[in-house]
């Protein structure tokens, strides 16, 4: 991508101010009080319980510090949102090699959470491409960390949850960009043969002579699903179109899927094609239908603006109180993404539909990275190519806190949404069996939404002694909320 790039700002005299306020906003909690950031919105999809009486100071922790295009990476404080992140980055042709969906999720959630997207079966989940991160830990300390230095804190910081510390600056890798991503959507009938499509593409990088470097899909039901093929292209005679879609108006991408079978974007509206309609979420708030779409302002038709409206039901109930006057009985939240080894994808989502039953559903095939010794330092040519998991030039980095297999092959399962509490049944039923069929097929589950694990199943799923021995070295104070704490609470 050619671009005229933007006159480079040095924000290092800023970030310095900013990580002094949160110094100090830490020398201000009393000693023994818990730590937590001053913000109402959190990581994990749930309300917060209570407020802090003083939180640490973060406002000025939301932007970028410097892009370095040479090198092809980027200096970010820990509270800057992708969408900020990607602005500042695609003016010189780069954007990070994972771009989670969602525009409000910031860099240092998804690096202490857990991020994903379409080019997850080439270059892993956020964190891996991760050079250094500075962290304040819960005893006030900005400690650096890297696959050089506290190599400890650098492996178990992805999926703690700020539970031994806040991401205050990372150093992350970029990749170049093209203009547009032209977009093939396969339609399958059958689960298994999906799943087989999926291990050929993310070998090959390729199907049916096109090259492939973003790969997801959607499921709308055990015979009918679509994996959605994307590369690159400079201009749009390339794939005979005559420009690209817009899905920021009145078309909704999702639906997309089923009534086209090549499309373009521009990349940015690529990367964000998720985040005007919430993947298919709005429709809950009535956004998708077409009288509402036409009054409803464009710039609230987005993620953090749907997840506003969320808290404010999680605060007054309103649409629990509809459902009563409909007679609709109550309702459980089922909210998640799973890992699930490829062979036994086929296998879940036929599980799934029978005693779930929600649709569409998410995929997202992804692999841990393998990383070169030239990646580990930073010093390569950054290409940002991601060879994935397939790469002979290294071996993935082990990730204690979420230890998903080397060299294996996963897909997300994403879905969204709530079901009716059958009779005899309780609320948080149906995710505890959807938690249970997960481990039976040696799967992962996130942990941004509501778990039910007890203590011991969590901290063998979840790298318990690891995170124990984190903990006692980087919060020995216990000042931070502690990760089944946070995950799982006292159910």
């Amino acid at each position: 991508m050619t671009a005229t790039a933007p006159q480079q700002h040095d924000g290092w005299a800023e970030h310095a101010q900013a990580v002094a306020a949160l110094r100090s906003s830490y020398a201000l909690i009393p000693v023994g009080s818990p730590v937590r950031l001053a913000k109402r919105t959190s990581n994990l999809f749930r309300p917060r319980i209570g407020e802090p009486a003083v939180g640490l100071d973060v406002t000025a922790l939301n932007g970028v510090i410097s892009v370095d295009p040479a090198a092809r990476t980027a200096d970010v404080q820990g509270m800057c949102t992708y969408e900020h992140l990607v602005e500042a980055t695609l003016p010189y042709g780069l954007m990070p090699l994972v771009v989670p969906q969602l525009r409000s999720i910031t860099l240092g959630g998804a690096v202490t959470g857990l991020g994903i997207e379409s080019s997850s079966f080439r270059n892993g989940l956020p964190h891996e491409s991760v050079l250094e991160l500075d962290i304040l830990t819960g005893a006030g300390e900005i400690v650096t960390a890297s696959r050089d230095q506290n190599t400890d804190l650098f492996a178990g910081f992805p999926n703690s949850y700020g539970s031994l510390g806040y991401a205050v600056r990372l150093k992350i890798e970029l990749q170049p960009v093209h203009p547009y991503v032209a977009l093939r959507h396969v339609r399958f009938t059958d689960l298994d043969e999906l799943c087989a499509a999926i291990e050929r593409i993310s070998a090959e990088q390729a199907w049916d002579g096109d090259r492939v470097e973003f790969l997801d899909g959607v499921v709308f039901g055990p015979d009918e699903a679509y994996l959605s093929l994307g590369r690159w292209v400079d201009w749009p005679a390339e794939v005979g179109a005559h420009g690209p879609s817009d899905y920021t108006g009145q078309q909704i991408y999702y639906r997309s899927l089923q009534t086209r079978e090549r499309d373009l974007l521009t990349i940015a509206d690529y990367l964000w094609r998720w985040d005007t309609d919430w993947f298919w979420c709005s429709g809950a708030f009535g956004a998708q239908n077409p009288v509402v779409r036409r009054l409803w302002p464009a710039r609230y038709r987005r993620s953090d603006f749907y997840y506003r409206l969320i808290r404010l039901e999680q605060r007054y109930g309103v649409g629990a109180r509809l459902d009563r006057l409909k007679r609709i009985g109550a309702r459980e939240r089922v909210v998640q993404d799973v890992e699930i080894p490829l062979e036994s994808t086929a296998d879940f989502l036929r599980w799934f539909d029978v005693h779930v039953g929600m649709s569409p559903v998410w995929l997202c095939p992804l692999a841990l990275r393998a990383v070169s010794d030239d990646q580990s330092t930073g010093d390569g040519d950054g290409d940002g190519t991601g060879d994935g998991h397939g790469a002979s030039a290294g071996s993935a980095q082990p990730w204690p806190l979420y230890p998903l297999e080397p060299g294996r092959l996963y897909v997300n399962v994403g879905f969204w949404g709530t079901v009716i509490i059958a009779e005899g049944h309780s609320d948080g039923d149906v995710n505890r069996l959807v938690e249970a069929a997960v481990a039976q097929r040696d799967g992962h589950k996130s942990l941004y939404s509501d778990a039910y694990y007890e203590r011991d199943t969590f901290e063998a799923m979840y790298g318990g002694a690891t995170y124990h021995e984190l903990k006692r070295r980087y919060d020995p104070d216990n000042r931070l909320t502690g990760l089944y704490e946070k995950a799982v609470g006292r159910r």
